[in-house]
């Protein structure tokens, strides 16, 4: 093939992968709306509405001539490090997707969309059993997923491949035994120490006044108001409606300022990701994060290594005292600094500590898999939760909806998701080991408000390279080998024996 020739093919493919991406984009769109506005009575046309979007996205990415362009490029051998890139992430996708039967695509988008509604009912009921057939629907039908999408040897592989690429469940696991066998000593010995002062925590801090922090906050940060914008939902999240579109929700608590604000800081983290990718690759699949494991290290790293710390907390303290400056007059920054990193096992996870947090993700890896291969049935699930939280945590949840009912990500069909925030943790703390070495005034930067340069650092070892280098391709070539939890478990080790005493 001529070079003329081989430029045309590629710019046809680009152009039908562009398509597919353009009705994800709405169907994005049109699930933003119901996390945030969609009035009640709209879930039963929406959920046809986004099933219809998902199955021609899929059949954009599924049609024969996808295949037939892909077979003529794959014979090229000139192509540059982004084409190529291109070309084997849309060989992989075709070759998973062409996997998936246009029904099952439909069938996975239509339910979801109606779980998250009775999802929603079930949690605010404290009411299992509503929910209970509809999970038992989303199980049955991701089984039916992975094995059309295949695997070696454990069935659950397929689905953790779609959120961490390249990943297995015996590697993942391998890493999370290391993980929790640290985790534990650690959190045993921060229990058995003088617990740190919270009390300034639980004042009533006006919701409207934690908005219009938070509104300046993530500005702060780097994130850009005409690319991009904050609202209101019962589970924070970040989506991508475009290239300059990306949209951040959190939630706020009167007697809890920490977790508004701190979900404002962790969604930035992930705004800032997709909006970093290079140039030269958008509207195409490689602008994505290359996993959500890399993902969730930008957003976890901004959150807990950046967001609390001293020298964060030394410029922003005195601007969050001016929105709150009764609650917060006796305040200094010791306590404040201790307060927002205090350490006790709790029943939510997303308000969980950065110590326990990894704990509560463990879990759930362990019960997806169970609940996949049919070692754990729906029904036994809140008993088997109940007991997994006291064996790791040493608490028990008063209710399902403090329990299993607290995530969303079931109600979306998502299996395989959740092993992805813990692997963020270990994939944060390589890289900011080798960011404190490339930017050694990273932390007095930080100190005078300047968070551009971390910014800036993420953006070019991170967020520019898109799904143009793998999770472990990322962390071999910035920390210079694999992924290695040892390295998290010291940051924790340093920064929690210094908190409550080593």
């Amino acid at each position: 093939m001529s070079e003329t020739g081989v430029a045309n093919t590629l710019e046809e493919l680009k152009a039908l992968d562009r398509e597919a991406r353009m009705l994800e984009y709405v169907a994005s769109a049109l699930s933003w709306d119901q996390e945030t506005g969609m009035p009640e009575r709209a879930v039963e046309e929406r959920s046809e509405q986004r099933a219809l979007l998902q199955s021609l996205a899929h059949k954009r990415d599924t049609a024969p001539r996808v295949g037939e362009l892909l077979s003529e490029l794959e014979s090229h051998n000139g192509l540059g490090a982004v084409d190529a890139a291109f070309l084997r992430e849309k060989r992989r996708q075709y070759d998973q997707r062409t996997r998936l039967p246009d029904t099952l695509v439909r069938d996975l988008a239509e339910t979801a969309s109606r779980a998250q509604n009775a999802w929603m009912h079930a949690r605010q009921d404290d009411d299992f059993n509503a929910f209970k057939p509809w999970l038992s629907r989303l199980i049955e039908l991701n089984r039916d997923a992975a094995d059309h999408l295949g695997y070696e040897q454990i069935r659950y592989d397929a689905l953790l491949d779609q959120y961490e690429p390249y990943a297995t469940t015996t590697e993942v696991a391998r890493v999370f035994d290391q993980l929790r066998q640290g985790l534990v000593p650690l959190v045993q010995k921060i229990a058995a120490a003088e617990q740190v002062d919270t009390s300034f925590l639980r004042r009533s801090y006006d919701p409207e006044r934690q908005r219009a922090y938070s509104d300046q906050l993530m500005v702060a940060l780097g994130y850009e108001l005409d690319r991009g914008r904050l609202d209101l939902s019962a589970h924070p999240f970040t989506t991508k409606l475009g290239t300059h579109d990306v949209r951040i929700t959190t939630r706020f608590s009167e007697h809890a300022p920490e977790s508004g604000i701190f979900s404002t800081v962790h969604e930035t983290g992930h705004a800032l990701y997709e909006l970093g990718t290079g140039e030269e690759l958008s509207g195409t699949l490689l602008s994505d994060g290359t996993s959500l494991g890399i993902h969730e290290s930008q957003s976890r790293m901004l959150e807990n290594m950046i967001g609390r710390s001293r020298a964060f907390w030394t410029y922003q303290l005195p601007v969050l005292r001016r929105y709150f400056p009764e609650q917060l007059k006796d305040v200094d920054l010791e306590r404040f600094y201790r307060g927002i990193n205090h350490v006790e096992p709790s029943l939510i996870r997303v308000e969980a500590d950065e110590v326990t947090y990894s704990l509560h993700v463990i879990l759930r890896f362990e019960i997806e898999q169970a609940l996949i291969s049919g070692d754990l049935s729906v029904a036994d699930l809140p008993g088997a939760w109940r007991e997994k939280m006291k064996d790791f945590l040493g608490i028990e949840p008063d209710s399902d909806a403090r329990g299993v009912l607290q995530d969303v990500h079931w109600s979306m069909g998502a299996f395989g998701y959740f092993p992805t925030y813990a692997l963020g943790n270990l994939y944060a703390a390589q890289f900011l080991r080798v960011m404190e070495r490339d930017f050694p005034d990273a932390w007095d930067s930080i100190a005078q408000g300047d968070c551009s340069g971390v910014v800036a650092w993420s953006r070019d070892r991170v967020h520019q390279y898109g799904k143009m280098k793998s999770a472990s391709e990322l962390v071999q070539d910035i920390a210079g080998g694999p992924l290695d939890p040892s390295v998290f478990l010291e940051y924790l080790t340093e920064k929690y024996e210094d908190i409550y005493g080593g």
